[in-house]
């Protein structure tokens, strides 16, 4: 098939609503955008998440360690616990080599109330509050949320999202070059059954060549963070409740599927990445499916970062086999496919959940590319991290935000903010 010949302007749809372009055309036709006005780091590359083409069997990844950090996947049933219906779990696994961190099991807990659900996140409005257009300010703002003075489209309700929960904060942004935010997160607080605290984050990325991706992520972040609020209080161990928020996660979006003639869901059925952290009696546990990342950020940046996750992804898999360096990899235009996603089309569903104990106090930061792409490695995101983020996550993930817009905003960015306060030496379970 033939390539669509590139527009004289440089680009092939709209910054501002991605609309398709032709060649010639001064004006957005959809939004009115004045693409006369496009500066020059608006043509940048465009690197969406999309699902790769076909299954690909790759051998394992070997154990990695960034800086003193070695990171261990565990499989749910490794770390003792009960599971959702109160069983109990296998025994303790051999503890991970060394480390800032150490797998930790806590013990299991007898039940107890979950926490009244938190209000939802806060949408930025979708016009004025006067009905006039938040470009021009003398338009009226049709049905359809365009301007009917200067055609500019009006912000969606989830084009910016804002939400702060006790010590925990997430910010999503529809970023510089989408149309619409494929990106949702659920950011929640709990009790274990003694009482303490634990904190839940979960981000969720829609797959862009997929259908409805927006739909996809919301439906799985909501999920997932429902799993967890309700298995953490039971005494479930963290980390088989954050397997289960996954598959539980998986299901919401499955449900979203179309059936073709056959019974069969399309090609393109709804899919998204995951990642989630849960903090709770000391022990951090984070799981994951796609390209979407944890980092550990420690307070004391005198002290390595680490990046607590392994990409599904084209990129890490050409890596893992030894095929490309890690610059290589992540260079090729192929970088950003990824090999494991949630959705009917799937190849399968491989929950990655890993545990950590960390020694020191830190914050968690759990986002999507939109933002990794601007700080990849673990050096680069503690640079970005404001040293303050643990007492104010909220204003730390506005900055990490505003840090992947200025960089080109390319993608659509979400994160959320996790602080770790690391119990005191000697302490431990009753």
């Amino acid at each position: 098939m033939s390539q669509k010949p590139k527009p004289s302007h440089g680009l092939a749809a709209c910054p501002g609503c991605a609309e398709p372009l032709e060649s010639g055309d001064r004006f957005c036709g959809a939004c009115g955008y004045d693409l006369s006005a496009v500066p020059a780091a608006e043509t940048g590359p465009d690197r969406p998440t999309v699902a790769i083409g076909t299954p690909v069997n790759w051998p394992d990844a070997p154990p990695r360690e960034v800086g003193s950090l070695s990171t261990m996947t565990q499989h749910p049933g490794d770390l003792p616990g009960t599971d959702s219906g109160g069983h109990d779990l296998p025994a303790d696994p051999a503890p991970a080599p060394g480390g800032d961190f150490e797998l930790a099991a806590p013990d299991p807990r007898a039940a107890v109330r979950v926490d009244d659900p938190a209000p939802a996140p806060v949408p930025a409005p979708a016009a004025h509050a006067d009905g006039l257009c938040v470009a021009c300010r003398a338009g009226r703002v049709d049905t359809d949320g365009y301007c009917e003075n200067c055609g500019h489209a009006q912000p969606r309700e989830r084009d910016h999202m804002e939400r702060e929960l006790g010590g925990l904060a997430a910010v999503s942004d529809r970023g510089l070059r989408h149309h619409r935010n494929e990106d949702a997160f659920a950011v929640s607080a709990t009790t274990l059954p003694d009482g303490s605290p634990a904190t839940i984050a979960v981000v969720c990325d829609g797959v862009s060549s997929a259908t409805r991706p927006d739909e996809a992520s919301a439906a799985a972040a909501e999920a997932a963070g429902a799993a967890l609020l309700a298995a953490l209080p039971r005494g479930t161990h963290p980390q088989q409740a954050m397997h289960e928020a996954i598959v539980a996660a998986s299901e919401a979006v499955n449900s979203l599927a179309e059936k073709a003639a056959d019974g069969e869901p399309h090609r393109n059925a709804p899919a998204c990445t995951i990642v989630g952290s849960v903090v709770a009696d000391g022990l951090l546990v984070v799981g994951w499916v796609g390209d979407s990342r944890a980092y550990w950020v420690p307070d004391d940046r005198a002290a390595p970062a680490a990046r607590l996750t392994e990409d599904d992804s084209w990129a890490a898999q050409m890596v893992a086999a030894g095929l490309m360096s890690e610059a290589e990899a992540y260079a090729d235009e192929r970088a950003h496919a990824i090999t494991g996603w949630l959705g009917a089309d799937a190849y399968e569903l491989d929950p990655h959940t890993v545990a950590f104990k960390p020694d020191r106090s830190g914050v968690v930061v759990v986002c999507t590319d939109g933002l990794w792409n601007y700080a990849e490695g673990p050096e680069d995101m503690a640079r970005v991290v404001p040293p303050d983020a643990a007492e104010r996550p909220l204003h730390g993930a506005r900055v990490l935000v505003g840090h992947a817009l200025d960089g080109g905003g390319h993608d659509n960015i979400t994160v959320a903010l996790v602080p770790f306060a690391a119990p005191p030496q000697g302490a431990g379970p009753a």
